[in-house]
């Protein structure tokens, strides 16, 4: 510790009492049950706040508590204390250890701070930090695999002695594969080291040749689809190795590769051997024949399409693919004839996502080191190759000050600064799968802070998702958070030093901070944006511009906005990542394993915003509970009812949130973010090829980085299986409990089990 370190105030605590003082604890019982009853999860006695919900408190009791070799009587975690805990002394001790914090009074701060927000679920780290952080600090857990980490002593990279001394803590990596067979195995065994701790992987496998191509044998090449199989079946056999998730895994591409046809239509052709295999009785789910016998199950599939295919498609042009050995050309498709295949893909099974190559390279901020050529999982961490991005978010609705309608701003930067600030310790704390992504992790440091309950707070807040102040307010919320991280990692800078690659880059940052800060000018001054927003925004970018050319940053990116399908639900969201509400009525989850339909809490107090009076509210409420909507609802004024909106029309309504509001929102938000944004279009199953195509335009034409798109009833088996429900189209089932699932945010998520899956 030294003076130049860290220095941290009280906000939320005070020094005596501690951060759990005041909290009503109480001993409950947790219980997950699959779709026939029976038990599938059960925890006795776990202590808990009484505020907590049943289903967040189940997900954290059966995801991330610690089920064995805990010292103690029951050798396991039993409270939510004991988990928080775990964490938060360990990243304390471990930040003294870095020389963070500027006295031992700063790093108490920090951590009770810190455990604050945490048990109050106004934030949340990434699921690998609960998964594995703290079990050797704290239980002396050590763990049979090994990895990577960078000794800052030696300056070096050194191999662990186990998997939890230092834990993997960050939840995305980007992987290189090069053209040759060791390459390409060794990928398997790395992905299934990222898959055991509960992260998820993404690679370009662009450099494979295609099977047009020679090899040095003599004979035309395996193709790209035969080891792409061949890795899906890789990370089928990880999935289950543990209690944490299904393997997560992206496989994108380049427009220009020879078999892109082929991978376009890969998964559509293995949708179409699913539907023949269960005509002839052969059983789906996630444990059926078709599931097994299939391909491309376990992964997201994306194109990474540049601005000059789009223009080729809009101009009814040519496009031709390049052999990966030589360059030639390989192939010339009339660009549509390519986009056609794309959108009937999407419509059949929701794959391929798109990535926008040009629109990612023009945000690069470290250009110097080779360019951006692949993403996570989701999609919503985009860098260079073998790199790895701690997540954090934050849950927007609880910096909402109900009982006085304002957002409480002060508290959200504070807690901004605080988590950049862990972010940064674990970056250095964590092991890593390979040489390269520790190296890299040191010499780049990517961080990707984001934010979830958009939607939830812009309920509360009496605003509709699709309008111009509730996108003012998406943006504005985005610009905030980049510029206090801004301000926090150029802080940290001066303290640790700039990432290592940052003097190589400086150009392409400054550029890329140039244009935030210009995004942030227009974004004030824009008609309508809130006046409790405006306070010393640009001012903030400005100064980050100036000590950055003195001290430079700590972290390649900073922002990145995940779908928190898991800790979405573990802080009580109303909705995850950047998505609007989905339904006014949730299935709420009773001790025991009952289940009660409850209106969202969020109406109630959306209603008290708008004006009305108890009595009116509780009859507005019950005729959510009896319709679903609110549509033809007595008393609900006219132009309240866009508040109330939602991305998927429910019972009989009509009404339903515009896919293009969901573009709006995102182009709003995206200048502001150094990532990308994890987001999936829902559209209802009578949409066409069309209706897809002029949203993907649309898309690029916005300046998004990535978009994905869910026809309802599109899928089949992958990874969940689907049942005809009704009429009004198809349920996803879970599969690890088998209850109904929702798509948000780019996975699919259950709200029963909390199980989520990584999928377009």
């Amino acid at each position: 510790m030294g003076q130049n370190g860290m220095k941290f105030q009280r906000r939320w605590t005070q020094a005596g009492p501690g951060p759990y003082e005041g909290i009503p604890w109480v001993p409950r019982k947790c219980v997950i049950l699959n779709q026939d009853g029976q038990e599938i999860f059960v925890q006795e006695d776990v202590e808990a706040p009484s505020f907590w919900s049943q289903s967040a408190l189940d997900i954290a009791a059966s995801k991330y508590f610690r089920r064995q070799d805990v010292p103690g009587p029951k050798g396991r975690e039993t409270s939510l204390r004991q988990l928080i805990d775990r964490v938060m002394l360990t990243i304390a001790e471990q930040g003294e250890q870095q020389g963070v914090f500027a006295a031992v009074a700063d790093q108490h701060t920090f951590l009770d701070e810190l455990r604050y927000l945490l048990i109050r679920q106004y934030a949340a780290f990434n699921s690998p930090v609960w998964f594995n952080c703290g079990l050797f600090a704290r239980y002396k857990i050590q763990g049979d695999m090994t990895g990577w980490r960078w000794d800052e002593d030696n300056y070096q990279v050194v191999k662990t002695k186990g998997a939890y001394e230092y834990p993997q803590c960050s939840a995305c990596f980007i992987l290189k594969i090069e053209d040759n067979l060791t390459s390409i195995f060794e990928l398997a065994l790395k992905e299934a080291r990222i898959f055991k701790f509960g992260s998820g992987s993404g690679t370009n496998f662009s450099p494979l040749r295609g099977k047009q191509e020679n090899i040095s044998g003599g004979g035309h090449s395996s193709g790209l689809l035969a080891f792409l199989e061949v890795l899906d079946k890789g990370a089928a056999a990880t999935k289950s190795g543990g209690i944490t998730r299904r393997a997560a895994k992206m496989v994108c591409l380049d427009m220009d590769h020879p078999e892109v046809l082929d991978f376009i239509n890969w998964k559509y052709r293995e949708e179409e051997k699913a539907r023949v295999l269960m005509k002839a009785g052969y059983s789906g789910g996630i444990d059926g024949e078709i599931l097994r016998t299939i391909s491309g199950q376990n992964s997201n599939n994306s194109l990474r399409i540049p601005d000059e295919f789009m223009e080729a498609v809009l101009a009814s042009g040519e496009w031709t693919t390049k052999a990966r050995t030589s360059g030639k050309d390989i192939q010339t498709y009339q660009a549509q004839t390519l986009w056609q295949a794309i959108l009937e893909s999407i419509w059949h099974c929701a794959d391929p996502g798109l990535q926008f190559e040009s629109a990612i390279q023009r945000a690069h901020t470290c250009r110097s080191s080779g360019p951006i050529r692949a993403s996570n999982p989701c999609s919503e961490f985009m860098f260079l190759d073998d790199t790895a991005c701690n997540l954090a978010s934050l849950n927007l609705a609880r910096f909402l000050n109900e009982s006085t309608g304002e957002f409480d701003l002060t508290s959200f930067r504070r807690a901004i600064r605080l988590l950049v600030t862990a972010q940064e310790v674990l970056v250095s704390y964590s092991s890593y799968p390979t040489e390269d992504v520790a190296v890299n992790s040191h010499r780049f440091r990517p961080l990707g802070l984001g934010f979830a309950n958009l939607g939830g707070l812009l309920l509360r807040m009496g605003l509709p998702y699709d309008s111009q102040v509730g996108r003012a307010w998406a943006a504005g919320l985005s610009a905030w958070m980049q510029a206090e991280a801004l301000k926090t990692s150029c802080e940290l800078a001066q303290i640790k030093g700039s990432f290592a690659a940052y003097k190589a880059n400086h150009e392409s940052y400054e550029l890329v901070l140039a244009q935030q800060h210009a995004s942030a000018q227009r974004l004030v001054e824009s008609p309508g944006f809130p006046e409790e927003l405006k306070g010393d925004l640009v001012q903030i970018y400005q100064q980050a511009m100036d000590d950055g050319k003195v001290h430079g940053f700590r972290h390649a990116q900073l922002t990145a906005i995940a779908p928190t399908g898991t800790i979405g639900l573990f802080m009580d969201c109303e909705t995850t990542g950047i998505e609007p509400e989905f339904a006014l009525v949730k299935n709420k989850k009773m001790a025991g394993g009952g289940v009660v339909t409850q209106v969202n809490s969020a109406v109630d107090a959306a209603l008290k915003r708008l004006g009305y009076g108890p009595d009116i509210r509780e009859e507005l409420l019950q005729y959510v509970i009896q319709h679903g909507h609110l549509e033809g609802a007595p008393h609900l004024k006219p132009e309240h009812l866009p508040v109330f909106d939602c991305a998927v029309p429910t019972g009989k309504a009509k009404r339903t949130i515009r896919p293009e509001a969901h573009l709006e929102v995102m182009a709003e938000v995206q200048p502001f973010v150094s990532g990308a944004i994890s987001k999936t279009i829902n559209l209802p199953e009578s949409a066409t090829t069309k209706d897809i195509g002029e949203l993907l335009i649309k898309a690029w034409q916005m300046g998004l980085k990535s978009i994905s798109i869910y026809r309802d009833g599109s899928k089949l088996v992958q990874p969940l299986s689907v049942a005809k429900k009704d009429q009004n189209g198809s349920t996803l089932k879970c599969s690890h409990c088998g209850h109904e699932a929702l798509v948000q945010g780019g996975c699919f998520r259950c709200p029963n089990c909390g199980h989520a899956d990584a999928c377009n």
